[in-house]
């Protein structure tokens, strides 16, 4: 074994204790949320961890001495909260590009004075468009608590409307006096549950703009017949006007997602209420595209009726909202009007 080989070894070794003790043995008061880095150098110091503390008040580097050598955290220069990890969990990838945000934040179309809910502003880079808006009336809701820390540094005037919770679990009833609208660059893993929660407060959210998955996007906008038409596009079309607005590549993000996104747009439209029952409408709907393979006579059959021609030869897929409705209407007599 050649001396540089032993050496990196060495330093290999000593960072992996440090990082055990760090993270197990929590030593020496180590700072909470330091972004980290390991360095082997060629000289006989050991290795040595860079890192950016997120804590103030941490203002010189920190020294643990190791069984085997020394381990420095070096201040890096950079201030507190300059940015942001992107956290898995939690389905976040940053936009980066300004123009887009611009864009996306262009596309709102609600009357003036608006009030503005955006969900997950991370760090900001929709949120410094909004809050140029004329007379805007602006809450962020955000769970991440290192993107509430920065929002809160960055975006000072923000406070009495910046939110820390769960968009799905926060009562929204609460945020406005009145209708509001909605929009976000949407996090992947909860894009659905995100409009599923829209359609429950259909009677207060106006308009969403959102940026997802661009099959997602595809989805909620199909038409009738199409492969990608389901659940999402039935429920919402029959309450919103949807518009697929534009397609955003991955390189425009950090870290860059492995698909491709999509704008789209949903503003509300003139139906107060459907013209069946509305929890048998949404049952109706659910269980004809879970067996989207059967014809609909078969997929309703848990129901209990007979389906009526001409619908229980077609496939879910082939019916309009206005067929759904119905239908719905004709099961809802069938049963008794129950």
């Amino acid at each position: 074994m050649t001396a540089p080989t032993a050496k990196k070894k060495r330093y290999l070794r000593e960072a992996l204790i440090f990082f055990f003790n760090l993270f197990f043995l929590n030593i020496q008061n180590y700072p909470p949320k330091i972004a980290l880095k390991v360095v082997i150098l060629p000289s006989g110091l050991g290795p040595v961890v860079k890192g950016r503390s997120m804590d103030a008040n941490v203002a010189k580097p920190l020294t643990w001495r190791m069984a085997c050598g020394s381990v420095r955290v070096i201040k890096t220069g950079k201030t507190p909260m300059d940015y942001v990890r992107a956290k898995k969990n939690l389905g976040q990838h940053f936009l980066k590009d300004q123009n887009i945000a611009r864009k996306i934040v262009e596309s709102l179309r609600g009357e003036e004075p608006l009030r503005i809910l955006e969900i997950g502003p991370g760090m900001g880079v929709l949120t410094r468009f909004l809050v140029e808006i004329p007379q805007v009336d602006l809450r962020v809701v955000e769970i991440d608590r290192e993107s509430v820390a920065y929002l809160r540094s960055h975006f000072p005037g923000l406070a009495p409307g910046l939110v820390e919770g769960d968009f799905l679990k926060i009562p929204l009833r609460d945020l406005f006096p009145g209708p509001f609208s909605v929009i976000g660059n949407f996090p992947y893993n909860i894009s659905s549950q995100i409009f599923f929660r829209v359609l429950e407060h259909r009677d207060l959210i106006t308009e969403v703009v959102g940026m997802v998955q661009k099959e997602v996007a595809e989805r909620i906008a199909a038409p009738p017949g199409s492969k990608t038409y389901g659940i999402l596009s039935v429920l919402l079309q029959a309450f919103y006007h949807i518009e697929y607005l534009f397609t955003v590549g991955e390189q425009v993000f950090s870290p860059p997602p492995k698909v491709k996104s999509a704008v789209i747009r949903l503003r509300r439209n003139n139906r107060e209420a459907l013209g069946c029952d509305e929890r048998l409408f949404f049952e109706v709907v659910k269980r004809a595209f879970n067996q989207r393979r059967k014809m609909i006579g078969n997929a309703l059959k848990p129901l209990g009726v007979k389906v009526p021609e001409p619908y229980a030869g077609k496939r879910a897929e082939q019916l309009s909202v206005t067929d759904f409705e119905t239908l719905t209407w004709h099961l809802s007599q069938m049963k008794g009007g129950e």
